[in-house]
């Protein structure tokens, strides 16, 4: 499998490479109402250039709500977020799109303007580069076009450019929506279950290429996740959260059914409701769930 080979290749050059500190979250906290029910808890976690992250947790735990904290997509309560460099907690205006541009995001249910084609789609990843009338005009360099043809043929989308998205299937929808967020030449990929809608074949594909971009482009990613076992094979570390705060951050590798255990806490039917989820089994996922439960 290419995550495999590129995992190998990539724990021989990382050794060699500065670390250097691409976002800070300090004491996060987002409530969605004035009852105290804090969707975020207190989030602190520090994330290196380079490194790929998988974000686990129940349903309702506030994975969704971290990554639409850290692209602005939401507004924090309380805390601090510090991305290259950058306090962008309170920024707006001119100042918030440019920072959205080192931002790239790809959604569960891909947000892809249907009516569109696929090249036109994957342009849309420079709107933020744009003026409101370039944008609206469409008005797209030589370059431009030429970066989206090769983004589509590196994702094997390029026979697909004028094809209108709703004719697509549901991994094909997504590396779209990929080959839009690296449009935008990010620092930071947040990936928000972008394989919940899709078979094992095309989650596994979809991975693939995840792994592939930040092997290769070095670009940094955070990839919410409900299976666990493709956040065990693929990401470099692996945080877990539940009821809105870190009750877990740790080496994917180290990751065991004690953790798992408390990371779905009160909440083992969603562990155990996805078969792909067998990381343990036979004592351990007896241990788990015994764990779980009590």
């Amino acid at each position: 499998m290419i995550g495999t080979n590129l995992s190998a290749i990539w724990d021989c050059n990382k050794m060699n490479m500065p670390v250097s500190e691409i976002l800070n979250i300090k004491n996060l906290s987002k409530a969605y109402n004035s009852n105290d029910n804090k969707a975020l808890s207190k989030i602190s976690l520090t994330v290196n250039s380079g490194e790929f992250i998988s974000i686990i947790g129940p349903s309702g735990a506030g994975k969704s709500t971290l990554l639409r904290c850290i692209n602005r997509m939401v507004d924090a309560t309380e805390g601090d977020i510090v991305f290259n460099g950058q306090n962008i907690t309170k920024v707006n205006g001119k100042m918030l799109r440019k920072v959205r541009t080192n931002i790239g995001m790809v959604f569960q249910n891909y947000n892809l303007v249907n009516r569109l084609s696929v090249l036109e789609n994957v342009l849309h990843g420079r709107l933020g580069h744009k003026s409101t009338i370039g944008g609206a005009l469409g008005l797209y360099t030589e370059t431009e076009k030429e970066k989206a043809f090769d983004l589509l043929d590196k994702l094997g989308m390029v026979k697909f450019a004028y094809k209108r998205c709703d004719e697509l299937s549901g991994g094909q929808k997504q590396r779209v929506g990929i080959a839009r967020a690296l449009m935008q030449n990010p620092k930071l990929i947040l990936c928000d279950e972008p394989i919940s809608s899709l078979d094992p074949n095309s989650s596994a594909v979809i991975m693939d290429y995840l792994l592939e971009i930040n092997r290769m482009m070095n670009i940094t990613c955070i990839v919410n996740l409900h299976q666990v076992n493709y956040a065990v094979q693929y990401a470099d570390r692996i945080i877990g959260i539940n009821g809105g705060a870190v009750v877990y951050d740790g080496p994917s590798k180290t990751v065991d059914d004690n953790h798992l255990a408390e990371i779905y806490k009160s909440h083992q039917e969603d562990y155990f409701a996805h078969a792909e989820n067998a990381v343990f089994t036979g004592e351990k996922a007896l241990n788990l769930e015994m764990a779980a439960n009590g």
